[in-house]
């Protein structure tokens, strides 16, 4: 009776996260989306433009770091539920305005609620599924983003043919919140509000442990692990890495490698397939890893799968850089892009996974908030002091300092694999 039990709530619960969490991304972009349509109604410039996008993307930035300290504290079903209303309803009133000012409040606040999404949803992975099948459906409902984000721009395009901007935003607005309450109802925080017995206490009673399953600490043991720290270096780089290959790979290729325009938009295209497909095999494989060795309190299973992923970027990045040149076979070109974004997702997904599983129970969604805050900073990094170099020293140089950012962190990460990972207290028997 408790496995069915398990396995119907576990269904339900991931199906309206994922369904929650597509919307909240097709909600995110949906400016981006109709964006044509909005600049034949109203004048805007490049300046108009990037000021709306800008503000969102500081607002979620803040917001998604305050979001992941307050899942620890309060509801996580609540916190996901109230952020897609918001998100929801701002949309609507969007499809009411008309002027940047307007525009650009309206996206700061859309920001402020799409921050409340993601780390509500790390808590309850971790509450419902054991540490065996955590990376795999942490990947998993990773691919919501991958699907509103390729199917989106269809579905606007399309949608544009028949009705105004206004209509979609209002109408996919409004379908964020009528799910919101959807949510709210089928999403529950852990399994003993179902009178379930909890994953964690029902693991440690299958491995015979004694007394009670908790490993709550204080925040001043958790901030003083070490390991947080490494993670949090580790993900500012992998990401820093990535977001400048993904934000000036296409540049590079058309100015210093000689290809065309449809060459480089179709380089990006194969490192997203790449990443989405490296994402998920991150997940599954660190999953059979677990399962076959468990977790521990020093290194950990999903240590191996990581570092070969992060020394396959930096192989991945010195062979696009290295070999490629004007006569380069295209599908060598799109090769190196599937190669590089199936080897950097796949370490975003599981610094993810390993911030939220090696965290205390009762600071897991703070873990994440502090790593995911330092990728932000990478990604920041990657931005106009990456463009700097390349201004001054050119793409090649720029790229190659990259590299070498990439090859040392990975080599400093083998060399202390087998640090404590376990944040926080440590039960002495464990020790």
């Amino acid at each position: 009776m408790a496995t069915a039990g398990y396995g119907y709530y576990r269904a339900t619960i991931f199906l309206a996260m994922f369904v929650g969490y597509t919307l909240y991304y097709f909600n995110r972009k949906t400016f981006s989306f109709v964006m044509p349509s909005v600049m034949q109604e109203i004048t805007l410039d490049k300046d108009d433009l990037g000021m709306i996008t800008s503000s969102q993307s500081l607002a979620y930035a803040i917001s998604k770091f305050i979001s992941g300290v307050l899942s620890d504290q309060i509801s996580a079903r609540w916190l996901f539920s109230i952020g897609l209303f918001v998100v929801g309803g701002i949309n609507v009133v969007f499809s009411w305005s008309s002027t940047v000012a307007v525009f650009s409040a309206l996206w700061f606040i859309n920001g402020l609620g799409q921050g409340l999404g993601w780390p509500p949803c790390g808590r309850i992975l971790r509450k419902w599924f054991e540490p065996s099948q955590f990376g795999t459906w942490w990947a998993v409902l990773s691919c919501s983003m991958n699907l509103a984000g390729s199917l989106g721009p269809i579905i606007a395009t399309v949608l544009a043919q028949t009705y105004s901007w206004r209509a979609i935003l209002s109408v996919s607005g409004m379908t964020c919140v009528a799910v919101s309450f959807a949510c709210l109802l089928v999403i529950k925080n852990e399994p003993k509000d179902v009178g379930l017995p909890n994953v964690e206490a029902a693991a440690a009673a299958k491995k015979g442990k004694g007394g009670t399953s908790r490993d709550d600490s204080t925040l001043s043991e958790f901030l003083l692990s070490p390991y947080l720290w490494l993670l949090s270096v580790s993900y500012l780089v992998v990401f820093g890495v990535k977001t400048a290959l993904t934000d000036w790979g296409q540049l590079f290729l058309i100015q210093d490698k000689g290809q065309s325009t449809l060459m480089g938009s179709s380089y990006m295209s194969a490192l997203e397939v790449g990443g989405l497909l490296g994402s998920l095999a991150a997940g599954y494989i660190s999953d059979k890893a677990v399962a076959k060795q468990g977790l521990r309190i020093y290194g950990h299973p999903r240590h191996f799968i990581l570092i070969c992923m992060m020394a396959g970027m930096f192989v991945s990045m010195f062979l696009f850089r290295v070999t490629v040149t004007a006569d380069s076979s295209k599908v060598w070109i799109l090769s190196l892009g599937a190669a590089f974004g199936f080897s950097s997702y796949g370490p975003i997904a599981l610094f993810g996974i390993l911030a939220n599983e090696s965290a205390p129970s009762n600071y897991c969604g703070t873990s994440h908030a502090i790593v995911a805050l330092m990728a932000n900073i990478g990604g920041f990094l990657s931005g106009l002091p990456f463009s700097t170099i390349a201004k001054h020293h050119g793409w090649e140089q720029a790229f190659w300092v990259a590299e070498i950012t990439c090859l040392v962190t990975t080599v400093g990460y083998f060399l202390v694999r087998n640090i404590q990972t376990k944040m926080g207290r440590v039960p002495k028997k464990a020790d």
